[in-house]
């Protein structure tokens, strides 16, 4: 039963109603974080086989020193293998899942925080998809001052010749009726006198369009001895890319234009054989002559690379390592309260003793263990960090006793000061006389009226111990690998920019957690607050 101010103070805690919800929230969270092993476990909650049940799920327990449901796989498949099997591969053997009586039900997320998806599971598309961008077909040629070919590139397309050096010393006019406006922009140039850019439309002796086009010319000290024309194919303003989708078996799946019909028996090998490679390996855009005409081959197929994006089963995505992204943020969230409160309490009693002992006491020994706390504080604790990593290894507990003797300074601080100004109090000197021991009275009477600073900075120090775990591990200081931790997802998604679900739901998990823990905070110190049980008469 509360006594009447604490019942004041709870009321006023409830009455920031930001504050209470958040409260029940981060309580939630955390309930969902304990039973991480019912929503994300790689392991079924149960098997039933040949008549007997079995309950695999309960050797996520296994590190509490209890030997629950590990089973060797010997027990379902009879092979002599004794260790776990992997029940999702048992589940599609023939010998179990051909019985009617053979079942598993599975938590509503198959997967583990450290197990490794295989990219061939993943539920994407196989298939090769193959862009046809038409392509208008270009063409220079150098002409002499009698028109004779002088240098020709990419111009047997609009003038028929084995190759294009098969083309020089012939003349152009044989192919094509150059009209008079072409000829007369032609020879301004080759008389040395300024012209202006040129460009007109012909039409071959075989009937075959082209635009023809000279660029500016300005006067040079000598007369040019060539000049270059450029021919290109016409373009058509309502022709769209042909789509064409080859499936893994290296056939042609659909087809969503009229082009593939047309095109040749070795031609549609060609599209075939270079789709048939990009199965294996990536394939540059290619260049093809197709039905007489020129396009830009495209051939996409989606890889599986990690990290890879959400997709259904893996609604957060997948990080570097092939691991589920919504499961590391699980497992992450209970690690990052366990640490938070365990970090919290260690510290608050190893400030509370410390500060404690100094406020009563006081006079020498205050003085001398103030100095001591002053010089233990100027340590660098990254550095340490960083020693006592390499020396032992890193670990939970390593990592929570390294911040757990320096995080207690601040509150040993708080505790020296309430401590100070109560010891002299009337009730105090009252149990002095009365002859009871020092330790009694700094834990008895002393210490309940002191908690009320302790109690307010408690939500504050928890977020903080949070922010500070995660920072490490972004840093490469936390916990080791394969630990679930945000900062270590954030800490992928600074090397991997483009993987937006990197940085959005890890931050986005951070940041709840932090900002529930500061309303919560924020109603406690409103409701401890004395000035709002205080009036003026």
């Amino acid at each position: 039963m509360l006594n009447p101010i604490n019942q004041q103070r709870l009321r006023a805690f409830k009455r920031l109603r930001r504050a209470y919800v958040s409260l029940w929230l981060l309580a939630g969270l955390y309930g969902l974080g304990l039973a991480a092993e019912l929503v994300c476990n790689a392991n079924p909650y149960y098997v039933r086989y040949e008549g007997r049940s079995y309950f695999p799920f309960l050797a996520a327990y296994t590190a509490l020193g209890l030997n629950l449901g590990v089973y060797p796989e010997d027990r379902f498949v009879h092979n002599g293998v004794l260790t776990p099997p992997d029940y999702k591969k048992l589940n599609q053997l023939p010998g179990f899942a051909d019985k009617p009586d053979n079942y598993m039900i599975f938590p509503p997320a198959r997967f583990g925080p450290n197990e490794i998806i295989p990219a061939e599971s993943l539920p994407v598309s196989r298939d090769v998809t193959v862009s046809l961008t038409p392509q208008a077909q270009v063409g220079t040629v150098d002409l002499r001052a009698d028109l004779r070919i002088n240098r020709a590139t990419n111009f047997t397309f609009f003038m028929p010749a084995d190759n294009d050096r098969a083309l020089r010393g012939q003349s152009l006019d044989t192919a094509w009726p150059l009209g008079p406006d072409l000829r007369g922009a032609i020879a301004e140039r080759f008389a040395n006198r300024s012209a202006p850019a040129f460009a007109t439309q012909l039409h071959s002796y075989a009937g075959q369009p082209a635009l023809v086009s000279l660029r500016a010319y300005q006067p040079r000290q000598r007369p040019p001895t060539r000049v270059r024309l450029r021919f290109s194919e016409p373009a058509d303003p309502h022709a769209r890319p042909a789509r064409l989708v080859f499936g893994p078996d290296r056939r042609l799946k659909t087809a969503d234009s009229e082009l593939w019909p047309r095109l040749s028996e070795a031609e549609q090998t060609r599209i075939a054989v270079i789709a048939a490679q990009r199965l294996e390996r990536v394939v540059e855009d290619q260049r093809l002559r197709l039905a007489g005409q020129g396009f830009r081959a495209r051939f996409d197929r989606l890889d599986v690379r990690f990290p890879f994006p959400p997709l259904a089963g893996h609604p957060m995505g997948i990080d570097n390592a092939g691991r589920d992204v919504f499961a590391r943020i699980l497992y992450a969230l209970r690690i990052s309260l366990n640490f938070g409160f365990i970090l919290v309490a260690a510290t608050f009693a190893i400030g509370i003793f410390i500060g404690a002992i100094q406020g009563y006491f006081g006079g020498r020994f205050d003085i001398t263990s103030q100095r001591l706390i002053e010089i233990w504080s100027a340590l660098p604790f990254l550095y340490v960090i960083i020693l006592m990593g390499s020396v032992f290894g890193r670990s939970f507990g390593l990592l929570l006793f390294i911040y757990a003797i320096f995080n207690w300074i601040s509150i040993s601080y708080y505790m020296r000061a309430e401590f100070l100004k109560l010891r002299q109090t009337a009730f105090v000197e009252a149990a002095r006389c009365l002859g009871i021991p020092s330790f009694r009275i700094i834990f008895r009477h002393i210490l309940p009226n002191s908690l009320v600073p302790i109690i307010t900075f408690f939500p504050f120090s928890l977020v903080g111990a949070i922010g500070a775990l995660s920072a490490l591990d972004y840093l490469g200081f936390g916990l080791p690998p394969p630990t679930p931790s945000w900062g270590e997802l954030l800490s992928q998604a600074q090397v991997h920019t483009d993987a937006w679900y990197l940085i959005v739901y890890p931050f986005a998990a951070l940041f709840s957690v932090i900002l529930l823990g500061v309303f919560v905070g924020e109603g406690v110190r409103s409701a401890f607050d004395p000035r709002s049980a205080s009036r003026l008469e």
